[in-house]
């Protein structure tokens, strides 16, 4: 892989959103889970959440230029 290609890091990135969010679904539905290690795992959530939008933009030409 490429780390130069923004479209696999973004797909990169995507799928790890989805794994942490099925991961975080799977915690809650256990019911007994740590509360630690799942604020953890949200926190990085919203993280890659953050560095997708940041990639979208950049890669999203601005239709003002």
């Amino acid at each position: 892989m490429n780390d130069d290609d923004p479209a696999e890091v973004l797909a990169m990135l995507k799928a790890e959103h989805r794994r942490l969010d099925a991961d975080i679904d799977a915690m809650r539905g256990a019911g007994n889970c740590d509360q630690l290690e799942l604020a953890r795992m949200k926190k990085r959530k919203l993280g890659l959440k953050d560095e997708i939008a940041q990639l979208q933009d950049q890669m999203t030409p601005d239709i003002l230029a």
